[in-house]
């Protein structure tokens, strides 16, 4: 007997609707993630958060800040778990170098937007973002409501 794939195994693991609400996306980016054994484990049973992450560069890598991993009772017995220590993102020197150009101008900033599987490993994505004012927020949010309101009178009247 073959065993059955988990239903969980592709696909998003994890995602951050807080940035879309808070920052114009200006660039995305796909970054690995360097992980630890337990790490993975949690990330297929779906235990991971990011939420509150964002990223930092220093020295030339960039790094994961806050990224919550829920260890698993079973798989995380014989080490010390840390749930939201610092993981290096994995990326090419150009891709870092460009991006801490764009991160140091005024306003910008780097924040993960999901934690997918891309065959068997996981990836980040990453964008450069600006802040969004608070107009632009009510903006967006008025723009979404009429779209609904207009999806819901062509579908009434056909």
């Amino acid at each position: 007997m073959s065993k059955k794939k988990p239903a969980n195994s592709g696909g998003t693991i994890a995602l951050n609707k807080k940035a879309r609400h808070e920052y114009h996306i200006e660039e995305r980016i796909e970054a690995g993630v360097q992980l630890l054994g337990w790490e993975v484990k949690s990330l297929r049973e779906g235990k991971g958060q990011i939420t509150e992450a964002y990223v930092l560069f220093r020295e030339g890598e960039a790094f994961l800040f806050n990224a919550q991993i829920t260890p698993l009772n079973t798989a995380s017995t014989h080490v010390i778990a840390d749930p939201t220590r610092t993981r290096k993102l994995l990326l090419h020197a150009k891709e870092i170098a460009r991006l801490v150009g764009k991160a140091e101008q005024v306003g910008h900033t780097c924040v993960p937007l999901a934690l997918y599987w891309k065959k068997n490993k996981v990836k980040c994505e990453i964008a450069l973002v600006k802040g969004k004012k608070l107009y632009d927020k009510r903006a967006t949010e008025k723009e979404r409501d009429w779209n609904r309101q207009k999806q819901r009178i062509m579908r009434d009247h056909t």
